[in-house]
């Protein structure tokens, strides 16, 4: 299905975000195959490019595994913190 994938690599944003151009929705457990090159940004721009991309569908059992386990993940990234201090 026809995407358009926006990849940036600024100050204010570094982000890669996918949108389907025909408003499909990803639901937990599915799988995105975006086709080309990958794209790398230089410092400082934001590269939009439109490309095609795949979705296979999880089966209801994935689904319900992965909303199961993705929350025991995402606790994971929460013993994570970024700060400015310093420390000697």
């Amino acid at each position: 299905m026809p995407c358009t994938v926006e990849v940036s690599h600024r100050f204010e944003s570094l982000h890669a975000h996918v949108r389907f151009d025909n408003g499909a929705v990803v639901q937990p457990g599915d799988e995105v195959l975006v086709h080309g090159a990958p794209i790398e940004a230089p410092w400082g721009k934001v590269i939009v490019e439109h490309r095609t991309a795949t979705i296979t569908r999880a089966t209801w059992l994935e689904r319900q595994w992965t909303r199961l386990t993705g929350d025991l993940d995402f606790m994971e990234l929460c013993e994570f913190s970024f700060s400015e201090e310093m420390r000697a």
